[in-house]
Order: C-alpha cells, then sequence, then structure tokens
C-alpha cells in the first residue's frame, strides 16, 4: 500500500520549486496579446468527461485545476493569473463541439489544453485549425494530434499510440519471437493507431496477430469479445482499452482461465483506476508501458520532482487516490503547460504559444521517467516517445528493462 513519501526539503520550498522548477525568463519584449490574455489574467479552455463511459479521467481536470490553482496563490505567471475554464463534454463529440466553440466564442481563452480523449479531440480539431485557436497538449496519443503540416495548430502530450504499439512489438520480438498474438481494439483512433504501430513494429513477422476484435465505446460489456479471442488459441493478448473496458476484459480473462502473456495499454494501467477495479489477483503478470514514475513505487520516495509533486498533492488535493495514474499526468501536463506559458513571456499571442511549445528540447517535468523528456520541433508535435516496459506483481508495476524509443517517421 502507498505510504506518505517523508520530504527532505521545506513545505515552503517544495511548493516555490514546483513553481519555478524550470523557469526561463522571457525576454523584456513589447507586449502583444490575443484573445483570452491580458496584463493581469491567462484564460485556459478545457474539456472534460466529468460524466459518460470514460468519467475515470476527469481526475486529470481536477489535478489541472489544483494545479493552476497552486501558481496563481505563487503569484501567477509573469505576474498573471490562470483562468482556468473546464467543461463536462461527456466523452461525447457533439458536446465536445458545443463546448469548444462556447470557450472560444463566449469565454475567449487563448487556448484550449489538454482537451480529454480521442473523439472529443478529434471533433474539435478542424474548428479550432480554422480559428488559429491552440489545442495544446491533447490529450490523447492519436498520430492526427501531432500533424504539424496539416494542423498547425494542434500538439498532443503523451506518447502516440503509434509508438506505443511498436514498442510492444520491440518486446514481443525480443520475448516470444513465435507468439500468437490476439487484439482487442476500441473502434477508433486509440484503437487503430495502436495496432497500426503494432503491426509496422513487427513489420514481416505481422502475420503473428492471428485474431483481431473490435468493439464500441456504447457497449455494456466485452465479455463476448475475450472468450472469440481466447478461442483463437492466441498466446499474447493486448488490450487497447479505456478503464471501463480494460477492468473488464482483465476480470474476464481471469474467469475463463485464459492465461496469456496479457499486455494492457497505458491509457488504462491505472493501479486506481483499473487493477483495484479488475482485483490486484487478476492482474498479476500483466505487462505495460510506462512514460510516468508510479507515485505509489517507493523507489522514488528520494527524488526530488515526486517530493514536489507530493507535496502539491498535500496542499492542493490531499484526498486523492495516489495510485491512480491519471493524477500524475494531470500534473505533469499542467507543468509543461506552465512552462510554455513562462516561455511566451509578455508575447501571448496563439502564434508565439505555438512557437515556444514547439521548441521544447530536453525539457523534463517532475513526474517523467529518468531519460524520457518532452523533445518538439517545428516538425515534430509528439513531444513524448520514448516507454519502459513494466510488468504488475502484488499491488504495483515494477519497471523493467531500458527505455525503449518508438519514434515516428517525421
Amino acid at each position: 500500500m502507498l505510504s506518505r513519501v517523508p520530504l527532505r526539503l521545506s513545505f515552503a520550498a517544495l511548493l516555490a520549486a514546483a513553481i519555478a522548477f524550470s523557469c526561463v525568463t522571457p525576454s523584456a519584449a513589447q507586449k502583444a496579446y490575443d484573445p483570452g490574455a491580458s496584463d493581469t489574467t491567462i484564460k485556459i479552455g478545457n474539456l472534460m468527461p466529468y460524466s459518460g463511459p470514460a468519467s475515470a479521467y476527469a481526475i486529470v481536470g481536477r489535478i489541472e485545476q489544483a494545479y493552476f490553482r497552486m501558481v496563481n496563490d505563487q503569484g501567477g505567471i509573469n505576474g498573471r493569473r490562470i483562468e482556468f475554464i473546464s467543461y463536462d463534454d461527456a466523452y461525447s463529440p457533439a458536446k465536445a463541439v458545443e463546448q469548444t466553440r462556447r470557450l472560444v466564442e463566449r469565454d475567449e481563452v487563448l487556448l484550449v489544453f489538454s482537451a480529454m480523449g480521442t473523439p472529443s479531440n478529434a471533433a474539435i480539431q478542424k474548428y479550432l485549425d480554422a480559428k488559429k485557436v491552440p489545442q495544446l497538449f491533447a490529450a490523447t496519443g492519436a498520430t492526427r494530434f501531432g500533424d504539424p503540416a496539416h494542423f498547425p495548430w494542434t500538439m498532443g502530450w503523451q506518447p502516440p499510440y503509434q509508438t506505443e504499439g511498436r514498442v510492444y512489438a520491440k518486446y514481443i520480438l525480443a520475448t516470444k519471437p513465435d507468439a500468437k498474438i490476439a487484439v482487442l481494439y476500441q473502434n477508433d483512433d486509440l484503437g487503430k493507431d495502436l495496432l497500426k504501430g503494432l503491426r509496422d513494429g513487427l513489420g514481416a513477422k505481422a502475420a503473428m496477430i492471428v485474431a483481431e476484435d473490435s468493439y464500441e465505446i456504447g457497449e455494456p460489456t466485452i465479455d463476448s469479445h475475450v472468450l472469440r479471442l481466447k478461442a483463437s488459441g492466441a498466446d499474447v493478448f493486448i488490450s487497447i482499452t479505456t478503464p471501463k473496458f480494460a477492468a473488464q476484459a482483465i476480470r474476464t480473462a481471469a474467469r475463463i482461465e485464459w492465461r496469456p502473456l496479457y499486455v494492457q495499454t497505458l491509457v488504462s494501467a491505472s493501479i486506481g483506476a483499473v487493477i483495484s477495479v479488475a482485483g490486484f489477483d487478476n492482474a498479476q503478470g500483466l505487462v505495460s508501458a510506462a512514460y510516468n514514475k508510479d507515485a505509489a513505487d517507493s523507489q522514488w520516495r528520494d527524488d526530488l520532482g515526486m517530493q514536489r509533486f507530493h507535496a502539491f498533492l498535500d496542499a492542493y488535493a490531499p484526498d486523492v487516490n495516489r495510485t491512480d495514474n491519471s493524477v500524475v499526468y494531470g500534473y505533469g501536463a499542467a507543468q509543461c503547460l506552465v512552462e510554455v506559458l513562462r516561455r511566451a513571456g509578455d508575447n501571448l499571442t496563439r502564434a508565439n504559444i505555438m512557437k515556444q511549445a514547439a521548441a521544447l528540447q530536453g525539457y523534463a517535468p517532475d513526474t517523467l521517467l529518468p531519460g524520457i523528456t518532452v523533445d518538439t520541433s517545428p516538425s515534430d508535435f509528439h513531444p513524448i516517445e520514448r516507454l519502459r516496459m513494466m510488468r504488475f506483481s502484488g499491488d504495483r508495476w515494477q519497471l523493467f528493462g531500458d527505455v525503449i524509443g518508438g519514434e515516428l517517421d517525421k
């Protein structure tokens, strides 16, 4: 079980360090503003599934809200307070469009940050691009959100799903070169992108995939899909699922006594939101990938970044479940946005926001694993493209092996 991490720095010093962690002094340029920015305020818009089938991710929005509250308490960004406006889109593309129009046309936000999920981000991408409003650090790994040639106002944050698929392919080829692979995937860009990355990574051995089955987000259960995939005779099972369905699949595989090498994709590797729901006994031996530190892992006890993270939670979100990796995700994404806004200085135009976001090299938020950094350029809108493998044992994930790159062709 998680124990409270002892702090080696004073509480005040930790909070101040979380704000100043990677401060870049803005240049003394003439002030320039687009809608949503002023001498006193920066308006940030957000969409989050506070209700609906993906509501397990709603904690991301709450952590981001809390992080910006901490920033404001420490004096804001270059003297400006963040006004974070977050609306519920219920993981519905139609609702996402409605709420995004509200953010841009009524609330006049400077940018839309960390909108959650592939369906919602896909639904609003063309609208935001036409309006030249940054769709920054979209909370999805779909490859389409890192395409500056066609969508210069959109950038993802987490590793692309195709990158993740390539990493799993490398792992399987190295450890089970004669595997028979069955894949369960969500029928959207999440599932299709990750499956493409897997196929690309397997290359000439893509025939190792002996069965594929997709499900729709509106289905009440995926038990029948797991049963069909077991019948294929596969000895590797890759579950490309969101939290509700990931937990169902883990339980179902255990119930029918199917024990392949079980790969759970990282969007649903959360102990708090998935593993504890599925049952710890049912999850033993699962493998997945990671780019963030695990807040429950004692190996980070003396890590200064995670000490800052825990100090933040103690002060601004003391009741959250620290074993939910969405908590770590929200902190890291918010910290990265603050870094971009700091670098923008007094030039708070939408164009300069994207320019600064596309100039992050070797930037390491508190929560990223050692050896993994945020790296962008005008031609590379995929900030994180390296992962480490991990295996679930006992009550936690255990990292193993080296950092694996799965970079996409630019």
